[in-house]
């Protein structure tokens, strides 16, 4: 009788898949995700493992029912052009473009497939939406953006005396164009001047950095990928003409900043990744407006400080959400 049984249910089974219940159900429901950053480094990292960490918590896994796919443009804009195609040939469900100028190719490229920013300073300006509204586009995403007041009043809380503000930056990201325009309004306000150093490449950085040398006070340095991504070399220059590091990017403190009142990037990554999910699940981004992360973290380096010559307040320590040993 066993056998009798064994026998009967194969066919029954053979039968059932042919028809395709319950896997062709997983195949139908599986998605492609694909994901591109400018450049690798902490931040933008970070970013990436977010999406992939949000996606997982909404229940799709990379190798079951999730196809993933990620590139980094290593600080090259001819190459993000090069992926954004590729990419979009691909035809993926939504596709993430980390930084910038990975999203500016991914929206020049196509009209029509689902594309989210993530890590971008200002879409606006980036000529990503057209405002914060519902772009009614097949764009939307998360931005990054920070209240430059409060970067500055960071600043006088780290070095009560400081006039003149230095800033590394590669003038050709709009991300950090705009922060530079912005800082000129904002710094007599607050009795300070900027002082500007251009690194259009990450190579330039250190060079850069030490052509600001005893004409500022201190060197502060917004989410540019070019200066991030060779932050050591920044860290260098700081370190041995002893002069003051505080960036935007926490991260930037683990390798030698002094402070920075900046985001979690990779909570940033997850919040990209809910809108991600959001779109898997049937929303347009153009139905979804663009949105920030409010959540800020003062991070402080007291070695990184004390190697560029500033006693950090205990009313700072006390107040700081990590500090880095």
């Amino acid at each position: 009788m066993l056998q009798i049984a064994k026998h009967r249910w194969l066919p029954l089974a053979a039968l059932t898949l042919a028809l395709g219940a319950p896997g062709a159900s997983i195949a139908a429901e599986q998605k492609s995700v694909a994901v591109t950053a400018i450049v690798e480094h902490p931040a933008l990292d970070s970013v990436r493992d977010g999406i992939k960490a949000a996606l997982e918590e909404g229940g799709y896994r990379e190798g079951e029912n999730l196809k993933w796919q990620y590139q980094s443009a290593q600080g090259n804009t001819g190459t993000a052009a090069q992926i954004a195609r590729k990419f979009i040939g691909d035809r993926p469900d939504v596709i993430v473009g980390i930084a910038t100028p990975s999203a500016q190719a991914l929206v020049a490229s196509t009209k029509s497939t689902p594309i989210l920013f993530s890590a971008v300073t200002d879409p606006v300006e980036a000529q990503l939406v057209r405002n914060w509204e519902a772009s009614g586009s097949n764009v939307s995403g998360v931005s990054d953006l920070l209240e430059l007041d409060k970067q500055m009043e960071l600043i006088k809380r780290v070095l009560p005396d400081a006039k003149r503000v230095g800033m590394v930056y590669n003038p050709g990201e709009a991300n950090s164009a705009v922060v530079v325009r912005r800082l000129k309004e904002l710094l007599p306000s607050m009795g300070m001047t900027l002082v500007e150093a251009a690194a259009p490449r990450s190579v330039d950085v250190g060079s850069a950095a030490r052509s600001l040398v005893g004409k500022v006070d201190v060197i502060y340095t917004n989410t540019d990928n070019n200066v991030v991504s060779a932050y050591e070399s920044l860290v260098k220059v700081g370190n041995d003409t002893r002069t003051p590091l505080i960036a935007s990017d926490t991260d930037s403190v683990k390798r030698g900043a002094i402070a920075a009142l900046g985001l979690d990037y990779f909570e940033h990554g997850k919040q990209t990744g809910r809108m991600v999910l959001r779109v898997l699940n049937g929303e347009k981004p153009g139905d979804i407006k663009p949105e920030t992360s409010e959540n800020l973290s003062l991070f402080l380096n007291p070695a990184a400080a004390e190697r560029q010559g500033v006693t950090l307040s205990q009313e700072l320590l006390d107040s700081a959400a990590e500090i880095i040993e």
